[in-house]
């Protein structure tokens, strides 16, 4: 895996494990697993049960002990309601960023009118907003 993925993947395998488990319940393993069949085949397990771990401290996961047939118990991850949360926001900011990146991929400043500012200086992300998107889905709550 190239430095500059490893990089981008350090940013976002949070969001991507918290998407795996909003679907179902998984224990460290699968979750592996299932981020090798992506094709993140280069993830080492410490990661991801390093990531689980901190997910748990911070009250994004529920966690139960179910018993395996060979050694200790499996700890299973669900989602509950504050990481649905922290979900919606992640999703939210995705979205925000891949609109600018594409933004920025797209605009040539030697355009007619680019003048070289490919993005508007102004919108920016308030990360005390909840309203970071372009979307509607965030009418509804306060900031």
């Amino acid at each position: 895996m190239s430095k500059q993925m490893t990089e981008m993947l350090k940013g976002t395998l949070e969001g991507i494990v918290l998407a795996l488990l909003s679907g179902r319940a998984a224990y460290g393993y699968e979750i592996t697993a299932w981020l090798r069949e992506q094709g993140f085949a280069d993830i080492a397990e410490g990661t991801v049960y390093a990531l689980l771990v901190r997910i748990e401290q911070r009250g994004l996961v529920d966690v139960e002990k179910v018993p395996s047939e060979k050694g200790p118990p499996r700890k299973v991850y669900s989602l509950n309601a504050q990481g649905r949360s922290y979900l919606d926001e992640f999703w939210s900011t995705w979205r925000f960023l891949a609109a600018r990146l594409e933004q920025l991929r797209t605009s040539h400043p030697d355009d007619a009118g680019g003048g070289g500012d490919a993005v508007d200086p102004d919108n920016r992300i308030d990360p005390d907003n909840s309203d970071n998107s372009d979307n509607s889905d965030n009418s509804d709550k306060e900031s």
